[in-house]
């Protein structure tokens, strides 16, 4: 009934799209590792080294933002509150300290809020 309706050579058109397709994706491709490369160089810029914190260290805690219902008035309350002693590193953002139970926060926090 029906014959092979597919051609046994190779059409000329179709070879020189596969071609132009491949051209175009080499060129998006190297214009995105470019921009991969630019977008890094800029994130690096304002990346700073951070300090290597370890067990048993003693840190200052930041205040900037805890919630303190005895202090009304933000700007003459102090940057930092008293020294904590680091239990645990649970990443190379995050530290646990040992706190009061008093202070209700969470025991883990992030580095920046320590010096």
């Amino acid at each position: 009934m029906g014959g092979d309706i597919r051609k046994k050579g190779k059409v000329e058109s179709a070879t020189e799209f596969i071609e132009r397709m491949k051209k175009v994706h080499k060129e998006a491709e190297m214009a995105l590792k470019k921009t991969q490369e630019e977008m890094k160089r800029y994130v690096d810029r304002n990346k700073k080294e951070t300090e290597k914190w370890k067990r048993g260290d003693r840190v200052l805690l930041s205040t900037k933002d805890l919630v303190f219902k005895e202090r009304l008035v933000k700007k003459l309350m102090e940057r930092y509150i008293r020294l904590y002693v680091i239990e645990e590193m649970v990443s190379m953002n995050a530290v646990k300290l040992r706190l009061p139970s008093l202070m209700r926060i969470h025991l883990v926090v992030n580095v920046s809020w320590i010096v």
